[in-house]
């Protein structure tokens, strides 16, 4: 009898570690994700600080309008890619949370099934908003790129 009871268990906890796995693996998606975003970040400061440098050049030969506009871009494009990295973040606590309710709701036998759905679908809620952010930080960066080009050709003429 106990070792019937024994191999129940280890098939329950077998099928909590297969059911857990789904949502680590979309952790793991979300990690890669948040990779591009804070390289994307860092990019945007970077060039923030070269176009800081140059305004703080007493001779600098640029427009100081342009620089300015560029930066006042580059600050949009960093608080939307920041916003989308806190987003992004904090979906990923939201499906940690999941897992480690899973493991509670089936070791502690509490029904945390409404809990645990809401968990859920906060972490998709707040992935679909860090994605969002992260399109309109894209088309930010594609706009200000078709609007150089489009001075540089007339500068040309």
């Amino acid at each position: 009898m106990n070792g019937i009871t024994y191999s129940v268990q280890s098939v329950d906890i077998a099928h909590l570690i297969q059911i857990a796995l789904t949502p680590i693996f979309l952790i793991s998606a979300i990690g890669v994700t948040l990779n591009v975003l804070t390289s994307r970040l860092a990019r945007i400061v970077d060039r923030a600080r070269a176009m800081e440098d140059v305004l703080r050049q007493p001779d600098h030969q640029h427009d100081g309008r342009d620089l300015h506009g560029a930066l006042s871009v580059m600050a949009r494009r960093a608080r939307h890619i920041n916003a989308a990295i806190m987003l992004i973040t904090l979906s990923a606590l939201f499906i940690a949370l999941v897992v480690v309710m899973l493991f509670v709701n089936a070791f502690l036998r509490w029904d945390l099934s409404v809990f645990i759905a809401c968990m859920f679908i906060l972490s998709m809620l707040s992935l679909a908003a860090a994605l969002l952010a992260f399109l309109i930080e894209v088309r930010i960066a594609t706009n200000t790129l078709r609007i150089g080009i489009e001075a540089a050709s007339r500068q040309e003429e």
